[in-house]
């Protein structure tokens, strides 16, 4: 049976390293905020283009090749966003980790590492999609 008058300064101490991955999730979705921003005027602008093409007038070759780059810039702004919602993910995992840590009395910081260095390529994956070239 778990003691937890014993583990009470387990989890106090689990809720202050519990910090810095919550304030982590702060700047996700900051983050996050400018990829949908980004995303919703990729998606504004091929609806000008797409409109212009359904409104009956023959549309030129530049507005084509647009057509066919806001795709790209679209799918790799949603892989974007995808990945840093993992990351965001995994970040949660870990807060949830260091907690059954800190109650169960148990060594899982093998899996709060793990977990982290997860979320921390997942976000470098994520900033990749939404590097300038890319978008």
């Amino acid at each position: 049976m778990i003691n937890w008058l014993a583990n009470l300064g387990d989890v106090t101490h689990a809720v202050q390293l519990a910090l810095t991955p919550a304030f982590l999730l702060t700047g996700m979705a900051g983050i996050l905020n400018v990829m949908a921003n980004r995303l919703a005027r990729i998606i504004d602008r091929a609806r000008v283009l797409t409109d212009k093409m359904t409104s009956g007038k023959e549309l030129s070759e530049p507005c084509r090749e647009e057509i066919a780059v806001l795709g790209l810039r679209r799918r790799a702004a949603s892989n974007a966003i995808t990945m840093c919602v993992l990351s965001a993910l995994l970040i949660c995992s870990v807060v949830s980790v260091m907690f059954l840590e800190a109650l169960l009395d148990f060594n899982l910081r093998w899996m709060i590492g793990a977990l982290f260095m997860g979320s921390t390529m997942a976000l470098v994956i994520g900033l990749a999609f939404f590097c300038e070239k890319c978008i």
